[in-house]
């Protein structure tokens, strides 16, 4: 098969227009028609539109393509899109999705090679330089030979665990700790202090730890945004820890199901048990909206959190890699 190593990405900063998005959006969700795993993460999706520290690479097909593929598309059908991450500091992390139709003609390498050439520029400037690695969503084994032909050996591993509510087992032994009272978050109120509460507990965490007002105010703004699941706990009007819950609704293959979206307790308050406790408190609200699937993300090597999880019956079923 004819292959697109010839072609260069066109390269955007910042949001994107309309058109533009809709594109990416439809290739995304065509491409995890066919994988059964979307290709791109929240962070991407969100940033398609929002002024940050990313590049976008679009790959179009050759106009022979066109013309027998997308006549609808004068610019030519979009092939792949990659997304790379500059905004941390020493770091640069790609996300790409090729379009099912156009995979096997070297679209695949003509966006890492972009993205890793652009990780490269950027980082010129400082003595270390930056940290390029790619995310590969479900692990598949397509992508595991890709990097491995591209050099890319793994270098982390985000593991997706799931629970069926109704076997959550009755649990006295994670109360919420003395003088501590928990309540919803409430919009146009604790969004800075959340924040600061939450970079303290993720201090070294490569995405969590740096999420912006602007970032924060873009999840508010999603429709599955509800502050009744978006639970904070303080101890004398200080903010100690929070649990933040997403509910994903049902779709034609899948059933809905409720996120742990983000557990966070400032390091101040860690030995309380108030992380088991949040976590309970997620997962009862969660099951009393009527939701019968908890899923929730973990890296790899945190065995402490993956034991706790285990205990409120977790399981695997699935894994994120990056490469680098």
């Amino acid at each position: 098969m004819e292959t697109m190593t010839s072609l260069l990405p066109v390269t955007r900063r910042g949001p994107l227009d309309p058109a533009a998005v809709a594109e990416i959006r439809a290739l995304a969700a065509e491409a995890a028609a066919a994988d059964g795993v979307a290709p791109l993460s929240e962070n991407p999706l969100l940033h398609l539109t929002a002024e940050a520290g990313t590049v976008h690479l679009l790959v179009r097909a050759p106009r022979d393509d066109v013309d027998r593929q997308d006549v609808a598309n004068p610019d030519g059908a979009l092939a792949g899109y990659a997304q790379l991450d500059l905004g941390a500091p020493g770091s640069a992390t790609a996300e790409m999705v090729v379009a099912p139709r156009f995979r096997r003609r070297g679209v695949g390498r003509v966006l890492l090679e972009a993205a890793r050439g652009l990780a490269a520029e950027d980082g010129a400037g400082s003595p270390d330089g930056r940290q390029f690695s790619v995310w590969a969503h479900g692990d598949l084994p397509a992508a595991r030979a890709f990097a491995a032909s591209a050099g890319l050996a793994v270098v982390r591993e985000l593991l997706f665990l799931s629970l069926d509510l109704s076997t959550l087992p009755a649990d006295e032994g994670a109360p919420t700790p003395r003088g501590v009272s928990v309540r919803a978050f409430v919009p146009g109120q604790d969004e800075d202090d959340w924040r600061r509460a939450n970079a303290r507990a993720f201090a070294h965490h490569p995405e969590q730890g740096r999420i912006t007002r602007r970032d924060l105010d873009a999840r508010m703004a999603e429709p599955w945004f509800d502050a009744a699941g978006f639970l904070l706990a303080e101890r004398d009007g200080v903010l100690l820890g929070s649990v933040w819950t997403k509910v994903h609704p049902a779709d034609a293959t899948h059933e809905a199901a409720g996120e742990i979206y983000v557990v966070g307790v400032d390091p101040d308050a860690q030995g309380l048990g108030l992380g088991g406790a949040l976590i309970r408190q997620g997962l009862e609200h969660l099951a009393g909206r009527g939701i019968g699937t908890a899923i929730l993300y973990c890296e790899a090597d945190n065995e402490i959190a993956l034991r706790a999880y285990a205990r409120l019956g977790f399981a695997r079923a699935g894994v994120d890699v990056q490469f680098g």
